[in-house]
């Protein structure tokens, strides 16, 4: 509903203190109203929401919604740690209204101080609500790192890796030939992936909460949403790329084998409530122009006029980013002889690339007319030689994309190819940092599947179908053979496959037969409900082919495996990994990345202590930690000495003496600062 302007008097008043401190596949809706989604009684919805956490000096949008009115308040007061909010964020609000609605809009605003912040919001009709922000500097003691690396594995779930690391790497007498590049990563976590209004995540709003700290909204990048029915509009927040070159002229680069415009890449760059506007993302990549861009999706780069093209206008995005010094390449070829130039863009599909499987095979039938697609490793390798020349660092994303896309249409097989090809990508990014040592490198995914490996499938006994399904005992090793030492299997068809499961799903067959070309699991039938689909089978005529059928846990409106909410995998390594420990939010991982970098784009000062985990530091030094919860006390058992530290009086007595030790709880982990540990260990 296009809003009128707001005539209603509304008087704008501050109260408060500050406190103390402390892609998936989704069925897309339109973008609605989050108080609209969750609630149609009278309600207050403020925006950033409830507990966000925000860098200080870290742009954003502040946005109040007063939603589902049945009379119009004549005064409303918003407020902020006990001033007006227009003079306490420097600009006035936009204000605006529908018949049911009203509207408060500050844009690009930013909160320099660190601490935590108390947002009120009353108006006379006896609606009210306050939130509360955490504002934080990053950590400036220790070494930083110069580049940061982020691999995202698409719907990487821990079973993938699993079932990767068998295919690729092989298993012996239950010992492994061999690990994963991504398994050597000394530093480990495990990431929550929940987004602010489902349980279940699509990779857009997880892949923001990486690139901006902020929950959002399924289908929302870079945004809180708002109830307008517009997607451009909606408050936005700063993502890490541009934070890295407004403030310290980093370069970026964003590289993945999906469409460049698709969640995961696009959440680099873009602001949006629909994730599904892609010619606007490609524009945003314009706008941002990360250094790097290798990916598909050229069909959003090319004019309407042109065959394959997808925009609705006549931009030509190829002549325009050409116009502004970048090396295009469209092939694998062209790719390869682009020498490390200042700038590069390399698209190599009009939609998503073309999974490893089929690009490596030359499987034409699925490949068609683009036949010379470059591995997601020489892109990486190609994008850190043109990043690596940038003086002041960068920051780079790389995607493995199509593990997400071929496990939701249940294949697993080349989605474990995919993932085993993102694993040499990150031995490229690996050996480049222990050459380098500035950069730090985080290898994630940004949700799950409902994969498991549940034990091996053989026919050779005569039996197939749930009877060849071997488990326990009967799960002898699988047959997987890589005789050139490429680390792929030679061939997916062997005569002991693993059995992989899936929890979410349609009716399907599945009768470990790889597919020569991609094949949906599912059609729909006269009733426009999906069923199992035949062609996935060796034989679609078998009589007794539902032997092989998996009936469906999910509804039959679903066509493919859906994501699920289980914990995903987090390995880190090089200057800065110390921040990625036990189980971590998925807007953690931003600060993560921030703190290995010691950004700082507010104006404020650090104290420039080094503030370090203590248990962390006590383990390290061979010594002991316990914490009496009740006491809020902390016993150290470290150099036969022993040190106590209560946390409600902050006094520290070693061996019965008072010591002065400077310290920190924050987020459920007590921080002291080096020198101070090191002065106290030495009394």
């Amino acid at each position: 509903m296009k809003k009128k302007a707001f005539k209603v008097l509304t008087t704008i008043a501050v109260t408060g203190s500050l406190l103390a401190t402390g892609t998936g596949f989704v069925s897309e809706p339109a973008p609605a109203a989050y108080a609209a989604e969750t609630a149609q009684a009278p309600s207050v919805y403020i925006a950033p929401i409830d507990r966000a956490k925000f860098l200080a000096g870290s742009l954003f949008d502040f946005h109040v919604e007063l939603n589902h009115l049945t009379t119009m308040p004549s005064s409303v007061t918003i407020t902020v740690n006990g001033k007006d909010a227009e003079p306490f964020f420097g600009k006035p609000f936009v204000k605006t209204n529908t018949d049911k609605s009203q509207e408060f809009t500050i844009r690009d605003v930013k909160i320099n101080e660190p601490g935590t912040y108390e947002v009120s919001v009353k108006a006379d009709n006896g609606l009210a609500k306050t939130v509360k922000y955490e504002v934080v500097l990053t950590d400036q003691g220790g070494k930083k790192a110069k580049n940061v690396i982020l691999f995202v594995g698409d719907g990487m779930a821990f079973p993938d890796i699993t079932m990767s690391r068998i295919m690729s790497r092989g298993i012996t007498e239950g010992k492994y030939n061999s690990l994963l590049e991504m398994d050597n990563f000394d530093q480990r976590a495990v990431v929550t992936t929940s987004g602010m209004d489902a349980l279940v995540t699509d990779s857009a709003n997880s892949a923001s909460a990486y690139n901006t700290g902020h929950k959002s909204a399924v289908n929302g990048l870079g945004i809180y949403p708002d109830n307008t029915e517009s997607s451009l509009d909606d408050p936005k927040v700063e993502t890490l790329a541009e934070m890295l070159k407004r403030t310290r002229g980093m370069s970026v680069g964003v590289v993945t084998t999906s469409e460049i415009e698709d969640a995961t890449p696009a959440a680099v760059v873009s602001h949006t409530r629909r994730r599904s506007d892609k010619p606007e993302i490609a524009e945003m990549l314009y706008k941002l122009q990360p250094e790097v861009i290798l990916g598909g999706g050229s069909a959003y780069f090319l004019p309407k006029s042109t065959p394959g093209s997808k925009r609705k206008d006549e931009k030509n995005l190829f002549d325009m980013f050409q116009q502004k010094g970048y090396t295009i390449a469209e092939n694998a070829t062209q790719l390869k002889a682009a020498n490390a130039p200042d700038k590069l863009l390399g698209l190599f599909h009009t939609a998503d690339m073309s999974v490893y499987y089929d690009r490596s095979t030359n499987n034409k039938a699925e490949l068609k007319s683009f036949t010379d697609q470059p591995n997601l490793w020489d892109m990486t390798q190609k994008a850190l030689d043109t990043l690596n020349k940038n003086d002041k660092g960068f920051f780079l994303m790389v995607e493995g994309a199509s593990i997400d896309k071929q496990l939701h249409p249940l294949d697993w097989e080349r989605a474990a190819y995919d993932t085993i090809e993102m694993d040499k990508a990150i031995g490229v990014a690996k050996r480049f940092a222990e050459q380098n040592g500035e950069t730090m490198i985080v290898v994630t995914a940004d949700h799950s599947h409902s994969v498991s490996v549940a034990g091996t499938y053989w026919e050779g006994d005569g039996k197939s179908g749930r009877e060849a399904f071997r488990t326990y005992e009967d799960s002898k090793f699988p047959t997987y053979v890589d005789s050139n030492g490429d680390g792929f299997p030679d061939t997916p068809d062997v005569d002991r496959k693993l059995a992989v499961v899936f929890g979410s799903h349609p009716d399907y067959y599945e009768d470990y037969k790889f597919d020569a070309v991609p094949t949906s699991p599912t059609v729909k039938n006269k009733d426009g409900q999906y069923v199992a689909n035949p062609a996935k089978l060796a034989n679609p005529d078998d009589p007794n082919r539902d032997r092989f059928l998996r009936p469906g846990t999910i509804s039959s409106a679903d066509s493919q495996g859906v994501h699920t909410a289980d914990d995903v995998p987090l390995m880190a390594y090089g200057p800065g990994s110390q921040y990625f420990k036990g189980t971590m939010d998925n807007t953690d991982v931003f600060f993560g990345m921030a703190n290995a970098l010691g950004l700082n784009v507010s104006d404020a000062k650090s104290d420039g202590k080094n503030w370090i985990p203590l248990a962390n530091f006590v383990h390290m030094m061979g010594g002991t930690v316990k914490y009496e919860a009740s006491a809020r006390e902390i016993t150290i058992q470290i150099n036969d000495g022993t040190i106590l530290l209560n946390l409600n009086s902050g006094k520290a007595t070693k061996n019965g003496k008072d010591f002065a030790l400077e310290h920190r709880f924050e987020n459920g982990t007590t921080f002291v600062s080096g020198s101070s540990i090191l002065e106290v260990l030495a009394k």
